[in-house]
Parts: C-alpha cells; sequence; structure tokens
C-alpha cells in the first residue's frame, strides 16, 4: 500500500449479531470483540496509524437493558486494567471522547489514570468514544464557545471552523482519513458528525468479532486507491 491513512475511526458493529448465530450469551460477542480491539490496535501501531479512534459506547447504548449494560461496564473496566501496561509498553497514548460523567465512577478512574500514565507516550494516539454522541458533541461545543465569547467579550463574528473544532471533544485530534463500519450497516449512527465531513467511508459486511488483519488491510487498500477531493 502506497498511501495509508493517518487517523482512522472505526464502528465497531456485530458483536451480538455474531453471538446469536453460535447460540452464545451476547456478552460473549462483546468479549470477543475486545479481543479483536486488541489486534486491531496492534496491526494499526505496526503500520505506523497516528491515530485510532473506536466507536466503544453510544450514549444511545443506555438505552439497552440493565443487565447487559452492567456486564459492559465491568467488561470496560476489567480491560482498562488489563491493558494498561500493554499500551505503556508499545508507547500508544490513551485518550477518550465522550460524556464521562455518565460513566461508573470506578470506570472513570481507571480511565483516567490510563491516560496520565501514557500521557508521556509518542505512538499512536488510541481514542475510545464512550458515552459519546456526535450531536451533544457539537451542542456541548456550542454552549462552551458561547460562555468563551461572552466572557471575554470577543465578537462570535471571528468564529471559524479551525476555531470551532477546538471546542470539540476530540480539540487536538485531526479529523479521521479513513472511516470503518462493520456488519454492512450503512450509517454512521451519530458518530463524528463533524470530524466525518471529508473521511473515505468503507463498509464491510464482516461483523466486528470477526474483523481480522486481512479485512483492515482490505480496508486499507481500498483507501489507498480512494481519489480524496475534499468535497472539490
Amino acid at each position: 500500500m502506497t498511501k495509508l491513512p493517518r487517523h482512522i475511526a472505526i464502528i465497531m458493529d456485530g458483536n451480538g449479531r455474531w453471538a446469536r448465530e453460535k447460540n452464545l450469551p451476547k456478552i460473549m460477542g462483546h468479549r470477543r470483540g475486545v479481543e479483536i480491539v486488541d489486534r486491531t490496535v496492534e496491526s494499526c501501531a505496526k503500520l505506523g496509524i497516528g491515530y485510532l479512534t473506536l466507536y466503544t459506547f453510544s450514549t444511545e447504548n443506555w438505552k439497552r437493558s440493565g443487565e447487559e449494560v452492567s456486564a459492559l461496564m465491568k467488561l470496560l473496566e476489567q480491560a482498562v486494567k488489563d491493558r494498561a501496561q500493554k499500551l505503556k509498553e508499545n508507547n500508544i497514548r490513551f485518550n477518550v471522547i465522550g460524556q464521562l460523567e455518565k460513566l461508573p465512577k470506578q470506570l472513570v478512574s481507571g480511565l483516567e489514570s490510563l491516560i496520565e500514565d501514557t500521557s508521556g507516550n509518542s505512538g499512536m494516539v488510541l481514542s475510545l468514544a464512550l458515552s459519546y454522541s456526535g450531536r451533544q458533541e457539537i451542542v456541548d461545543a456550542v454552549k462552551k464557545i458561547c460562555t468563551d465569547y461572552e466572557g471575554k467579550g470577543r465578537d462570535v463574528s471571528s468564529l471559524d471552523e479551525e476555531n470551532f473544532g477546538k471546542y470539540l471533544y476530540t480539540s487536538g485530534l485531526p479529523d479521521p482519513d479513513l472511516m470503518i463500519r462493520t456488519s454492512g450497516e450503512m450509517r454512521i449512527s451519530n458518530f463524528l458528525l463533524w470530524q466525518l465531513a471529508y473521511s473515505e467511508f468503507y463498509v464491510t459486511d464482516t461483523l466486528w468479532p470477526d474483523f481480522d488483519e486481512s479485512e483492515l488491510n482490505k480496508a486499507l487498500e481500498a483507501y489507498s486507491r480512494r481519489d480524496r477531493r475534499f468535497g472539490e
């Protein structure tokens, strides 16, 4: 591949469907999904991808059964603990975007510790979108802008796209070059609505628990053949 994306964003879809097809409890699909996250992070880091953002838990996911949400939170908490050392050893910087205040306090504590512990790393930036909503992100940005501009007596007419981006959860991150969605669904599900404006999309019918290195390479090969026009 002659051209690799600097930033990949992934909508990891299909854990539940994968479990149903195998007559397994849904949580087994999520556990398998965590294993695929490990492999994907490792593959992207080895390839020299600068940024990887994973849609892990949306605000809409809170509407799932209390039993499933509780199991997911515990799985996330354990995953953060188990992988802390590996991220540090592989020079990966950890980041989270979303409404963290809605997450369990113990999980937030683990996430914040991992962010701090890997803050000095200079390799790939791994961002998890947790309790995330693209629309809410934009609303929150507007609120911050109103407060900031009014407090400093600034003229809002000076606001441009670049400055607006600084108020988003993803401030400091480049926009994704490539967005991958698994399970064949043709929608972005309230993910990075502002940031995906000029991203290249790649949708595969493969369910997330079956998304291996060969599937990642297919997405990257497809991206390398794209002629990016940024709306022109």
